[in-house]
């Protein structure tokens, strides 16, 4: 009996308001399951799109961290859009 380890995908979507963007987007990437994150305005455009590889965190996300923070003073609300990997075990 082999166990097969499948990705299952997940989206999420949270209206934030722009003091609360950063923080939000903190607070998702510590949680570590989290492939993509998508950073809209009120209208739905898309203004930032981050793919979040293992292991990257620290100096390499310091642009994006200058350009979220940019987007949180600029909008008033937005929509971020989360893509979530969670593995589910089948037995085979």
């Amino acid at each position: 009996m082999t166990t097969e380890v499948t990705e299952i995908e997940a989206t999420e979507t949270y209206d934030v308001e722009g003091d609360d963007l950063v923080a939000k987007i903190k607070e998702l990437v510590r949680e570590g399951n989290v492939r993509r994150i998508i950073i809209k305005n009120e209208d739905g455009k898309r203004l930032i799109e981050i793919p979040l590889t293992v292991g990257v965190v620290g100096a390499v996300l310091l642009p994006v961290w200058a350009a979220i923070a940019v987007i949180a003073a600029i909008v008033t609300n937005a929509s971020i859009e989360v893509e979530r990997v969670e593995k589910a075990d089948e037995a085979v």
